[in-house]
């Protein structure tokens, strides 16, 4: 498997060929980039869909994580209601055909 530093070395190669990158160069920019946002050791990281914007030159993707859950049930739920200790964060990233994040954005669905 690559490291992040050759994919990324990879990815600028394939835009100076003008070549679209790979769905694995886009998981390691944006994991490398977000690694440290989660404070979980195995945060789970999951790239869950890209589109390329060609008017903009970007690619558009959003990633998911696992957080610590602090969203603890109302002791009159509690029993009704699992809890769980982590719950997962959308988020959506845009990123440029040099490889660079360029945005970072609350993920909501259209």
């Amino acid at each position: 498997m690559k490291s992040a530093t050759t994919l990324t070395q990879v990815v600028v190669c394939n835009v100076q060929k003008k070549q679209k990158m790979k769905l694995k160069e886009l998981y390691a920019i944006a994991k490398k980039e977000l690694a440290d946002i989660s404070p979980i050791e195995n945060s789970d990281f999951r790239l869950e869909q890209a589109e390329y914007n060609k008017k903009e030159k970007i690619w558009e993707i959003v990633v998911s994580y696992l957080v610590e859950n602090t969203n603890k049930p109302i002791k009159a739920f509690a029993a009704l209601a699992p809890e769980f200790k982590y719950h997962r964060i959308y988020k959506t990233v845009k990123i440029d055909d040099l490889g660079k994040i360029i945005g970072f954005y609350i993920y909501t669905k259209e």
